[in-house]
């Protein structure tokens, strides 16, 4: 059978611009409309661990890096004083008792003289209880607040995790409410990827993830946790007068605004060690791609 001359070209080149369609559509598909993105960190909460009390810090029970776990003291605030402190309260607590009962005392003679006893010496006797009673309670919540100072002094992690920027020393003074170390949260480790606002609508909460660590051989999995309701408007201010101020510069190419996916790793990749800050792709396996 004779083919027209040229025909193995023409069939030739269909099947090169064919394939070369199909790649096309293919890597269309896979770069602009597949939920993926190189932009991920791996990210956890941050514990900023501060004293509630002030004072001479008296002995350092980690060092930076250290694996602890809740419950674990980290330092402790010289006791003496705190030590001190509730002896006191608890002989003001003494005297104050003493004091009730004096007065309890004087109200029941009182009423057992009322005959003789005049309704103003009733009156008085029964708000002197009254009195008595009140400093007593007070005494006492100043008993448990020396103890609760003394409890404190030891300063406690309040999550499993790991010791960062320890640079705290025996000696050192602290004060309350200011931090001295940050503690991450080993149990809420995730990824986060910030994905394309274009690309949000093909991601769906429970998705399964695909993660690649850089300098990692291996591959991590996991699932969409949430997506963020909202992110910085950058363009917009708040002006003097309490109204919105708006930008007015416009460029023709509009960049896709960068959305937060949160990625909750499965337990065997929650098991595996990992740095806060590592950079990592993620792709949502969508069933499209998987």
């Amino acid at each position: 059978m004779n083919y027209p001359p040229g025909l193995g070209r023409v069939i030739l080149t269909m099947i090169v611009v064919a394939t070369a369609a199909v790649v096309a559509v293919g890597l269309w598909n896979y770069y602009i409309e597949a939920p993926w993105t190189r932009d991920a960190r791996v990210r956890a909460d941050v514990v900023q661990i501060a004293p509630d009390v002030s004072g001479l810090v008296d002995a350092v029970l980690v060092h930076d890096n250290t694996i602890v776990h809740k419950g674990d003291v980290l330092f402790r605030v010289d006791r003496q004083r705190f030590v001190l402190a509730l002896e006191q309260a608890e002989a003001a607590v003494s005297g104050r008792q003493a004091v009730l009962e004096q007065a309890r005392r004087e109200v029941e003679r009182s009423q057992d003289l009322r005959e003789f006893a005049s309704r103003q010496r009733v009156e008085l006797d029964r708000t002197a209880a009254n009195q008595a009673e009140a400093a007593c309670r007070q005494a006492l919540a100043d008993r448990d607040l020396a103890k609760l100072n003394l409890e404190r002094s030891e300063i406690k992690a309040s999550v499993n995790g790991v010791i960062s920027n320890l640079s705290l020393q025996p000696g050192d003074y602290v004060a309350s409410g200011k931090p001295v170390m940050a503690l991450i949260n080993t149990d809420s480790i995730r990824v986060e990827g910030y994905f394309e606002e274009t690309k949000i609508p093909n991601i769906k909460i429970g998705d399964s993830a695909m993660i690649h660590m850089m300098g990692r051989p291996n591959v991590f999995y996991g699932t969409v946790d949430s997506i963020a309701g909202g992110i910085e408007d950058r363009e917009r201010t708040e002006g003097s007068g309490l109204l919105a101020n708006i930008n007015p510069t416009f460029t023709w190419v509009r960049l896709a605004q960068r959305v937060p996916v949160r990625i909750k790793l499965k337990e065997a990749a929650a098991e595996t060690p990992l740095i806060v800050g590592q950079t990592a792709t993620v792709q949502i396996l969508t069933p499209s791609t998987k």
